[in-house]
């Protein structure tokens, strides 16, 4: 088994093609274990110290389907002890009052359960209104825009991939 586990939720296999960007610049899978949510149970989340969780932003600032489902037995998960990273893709330009919303959402559970966030992310560089991903001068997680800053997506990953690496200790 891997060290650290990868959840992600894909619908058009956006969220699926960045997971695999990010386990091959962590390391591969002999470093992190990828699970798609629609496949995934709770207890998947138990093995790992070390979590990163991938949510897409749906339609109006919704979780995406998969995580939708998942997203009322995550209460049955001790997350005490985890340290969580976050990314999401979105559109800050056609959902700019919503963007990353999912991710903010997936966080702010996922925290009120004991997991410790990592991988805070910078919002400069980003053109959007609103986000429940935001707090403070950063988001919760890595933000992609695979719509509107694909030229920024391997660099970024690159940089948070070695932020988070520190933060989880490895």
């Amino acid at each position: 088994m891997a060290t650290i586990g990868l959840f992600y939720g894909t619908q058009t296999g956006n969220t699926e093609s960045l997971a695999e960007k990010i386990q091959a610049a962590l390391g591969g899978d002999a470093v992190v274990d990828l699970h798609d949510v629609a496949d995934a149970s709770v207890e998947d989340f138990a093995p790992y110290n070390y979590l990163i969780v991938g949510c897409p932003t749906w339609n109006i600032g919704e979780l995406q389907s998969d995580w939708d489902g998942l997203y009322g037995e995550l209460d049955d998960i001790s997350f005490a002890g985890k340290k969580v990273a976050y990314f999401g893709p979105g559109d800050q330009v056609g959902y700019a009052d919503n963007f990353q919303d999912a991710m903010g959402l997936l966080e702010e559970k996922i925290a009120s359960l004991g997991g410790q966030t990592v991988g805070m992310w910078p919002i400069a560089g980003y053109d959007f209104s609103e986000s429940k991903a935001q707090r403070g001068d950063h988001f919760v997680g890595l933000a992609l825009d695979e719509d509107n800053q694909p030229d920024l997506t391997d660099e970024r990953i690159a940089t948070w991939v070695a932020q988070i690496k520190r933060e989880f200790g490895l």
